[in-house]
């Protein structure tokens, strides 16, 4: 029994000692009134009750970090209607996105072309997966580490690529053409 009690309490410390280095590491991205990301085009953004709001009647807005990231983890909760186009852009050479000059991690149920849906990596990879986003609350999990980029859709691998056009570079949200998308929680972790 004492032998039983001593492995549980160095398991305790061993987790509690991996909480706190992960935590550690932890930041939070697109918080309101902070000055480490800017807003750039067509779109209104806001926050209500805590959420980043995007949203527009024509056209393409982002929101960017002034920071630059390179290997890491990013998850966050996002919320489309049926009208949006919207993506995560992450390793971006310049302060603009494209999916030329970032990684598009796209969120778009309805997007013409089908191989560029949600989930996808626009003109890089089509979705291993069919996720239904539209309407609901859902969770991206992206982690890109080196050359190797893997993304979730409420915990279903959609993308699993090997790439090395883009190294580092600034994480940004976008909303485009028309209609609104929701984010919160959005948090990223270094994996280096």
């Amino acid at each position: 029994m004492k032998k039983f009690r001593i492995l549980s309490i160095a398991a305790i410390i061993v987790v509690s000692n991996f909480s706190c280095s992960v935590g550690s590491s932890s930041e939070t991205l697109f918080q309101e009134n902070a000055d480490d990301w800017f807003s750039e085009g067509d779109a209104q953004w806001k926050f209500v009750n805590g959420e980043l709001v995007g949203s527009l009647d024509s056209g393409n807005g982002f929101v960017m970090t002034e920071k630059s990231y390179k290997d890491f983890m990013l998850e966050l909760e996002f919320k489309p209607d049926s009208t949006i186009n919207s993506g995560i852009f992450i390793r971006c050479k310049e302060n603009a996105i494209s999916n030329v000059d970032c990684y598009e991690i796209n969120i778009w149920d309805l997007h013409p072309d089908q191989k560029n849906r949600t989930g996808a990596v626009v003109t890089r990879t089509t979705p291993l997966a069919i996720v239904e986003t539209l309407d609901k609350w859902n969770t991206y999990k992206i982690k890109n580490e080196k050359d190797h980029l893997q993304v979730w859709i409420n915990d279903v691998l959609t993308a699993d690529m090997k790439n090395q056009d883009l190294v580092e570079g600034p994480i940004a949200l976008q909303a485009a053409e028309t209609g609104q998308i929701k984010f919160r929680n959005v948090t990223v972790v270094s994996l280096e």
